[in-house]
């Protein structure tokens, strides 16, 4: 959903969001690869592989204490800040 944005307005985005999640209390469905966005902005968490769910669940649940083998991969080769030296 903040693919093609820079990441100023991408945080921008995720803000106005969260605030409208929250205040009116309204759920959302976002398709993505890009799982910092994931977790800033999603309670929950469903992961696909080739179309099946292989794991699901609270979002914070699912990122610390991957049950799955594709989830821990997945999770694992996601780029961080910590990797690029920063």
């Amino acid at each position: 959903i903040t693919s093609a944005l820079d990441v100023s307005i991408q945080g921008s985005i995720a803000a106005l969001l969260t605030q409208i999640k929250n205040d009116r209390g309204i759920s959302m469905l976002f398709v993505t690869h890009d799982l910092a966005l994931v977790r800033t902005l999603a309670d929950r968490v469903i992961v696909l592989r080739d179309g099946r769910v292989v794991e699901s669940g609270l979002t914070a649940r699912v990122f610390d204490h991957p049950e799955q083998d594709y989830t821990q991969r997945l999770l694992a080769h996601t780029p961080t800040l910590d990797a690029i030296g920063a």
